[in-house]
């Protein structure tokens, strides 16, 4: 524990928040939260933050309060002469819009790293971005966790005997092939066309997979489409068995109801993103113990790369 370190919560994270906190071995600290009558809303820290290594933790998935309630929470340590404002970003929001690929498009991962700063964050913890090149879009330290040192322990639990790791399309390939490496399997891809965005018009899949247990790999689910068509198409073609690892929860629209239909036989996800729902097919695995041991190793200058298996 370090006494200069003063972590605080959003409201959107603090049943993740009081996790890491108490991992790390300090209580939150204590922050209210104005709201007025028309929705505008106004934080505030209820402790001096002077002189501190404030960290703030809060994953900015939609609504876009989130972002902006962690905004007003930079800006207002900012102001009360903190030290340090790190942002504990479990699930950062808008990182599928890391690049131009239609015309006439924003770059949002961009936009939100210029808010951050210009907000006054001077670091950045986040984990799985949707892509990795996300990290030099900050002019600041920006360390990327991976959640490969949850899910790997789990997936060798599972004593699988004909394990094969999968990509749900070409984008993941290169994170399904570190996982596939590392536990010494095959590998297979999915291949998907997409009509628009969360509609895949067409998916082929590169590999066999017939007898084995299969078990994707992606940084997050959406609506489930992608994964449950993959599931699906991969025991028709002989798979033993289906599973899913994902970091983030996302499961908007139907998700619930395409993972409850499909053929998956467990969604394994963590805890960056609370659940709507309980699900009997979905396990969380919780992040808080990684991110208080990384915490404690940012502020002691210690190394973090020991806290990764597969990057």
């Amino acid at each position: 524990m370090n006494d200069r370190v003063k972590i605080f919560s959003g409201s959107a994270s603090r049943y993740l928040a009081e996790k890491i906190a108490n991992s790390y071995g300090q209580a939150l600290g204590k922050v209210s939260l104005l709201r007025f009558s028309d929705g505008e809303f106004q934080p505030s820290y209820e402790e001096t933050v002077r002189g501190s290594d404030v960290l703030i933790i809060q994953s900015t998935f939609p609504p876009t309060d989130n972002l902006f309630e962690l905004l007003l929470m930079i800006d207002a340590a900012k102001r009360a002469s903190a030290s340090q404002i790190i942002a504990v970003i479990p699930y950062f929001g808008y990182a599928r819009q890391d690049r131009k690929d239609q015309p006439r498009v924003a770059i949002g991962a961009k936009m939100v790293a210029n808010l951050l700063s210009a907000a006054g964050a001077t670091r950045i913890i986040t984990m799985d971005l949707h892509a990795d090149q996300i990290q030099g879009f900050f002019d600041f330290p920006v360390d990327h966790l991976y959640a490969s040192s949850i899910f790997l322990p789990y997936i060798q639990s599972l004593n699988l005997p004909n394990l094969t790791m999968a990509a749900p399309d070409m984008g993941g390939s290169k994170r399904a092939n570190a996982y596939a490496k590392f536990l010494k399997t095959d590998i297979v891809i999915c291949y998907k066309q997409r009509s628009k965005a969360n509609i895949v018009e067409s998916m082929t899949l590169i590999g066999e997979v017939e007898g084995r247990d299969i078990m994707l790999v992606d940084d997050l689910i959406d609506t489930g489409g992608t994964l449950a068509k993959a599931a699906d198409m991969m025991l028709q073609r002989g798979a033993k068995s289906v599973r899913a690892v994902c970091t983030h929860a996302v499961l908007s629209g139907k998700a619930y109801e395409n993972i409850e239909k499909s053929g998956l036989t467990e969604l394994i996800v963590t805890d960056t993103i609370p659940l709507k729902k309980e699900s009997s097919k979905i396990k969380v695995l919780s992040v808080a113990e990684l991110f208080a041991k990384v915490i404690h190793s940012v502020h002691s200058f210690q190394s973090i790369s020991s806290n990764f298996i597969v990057s």
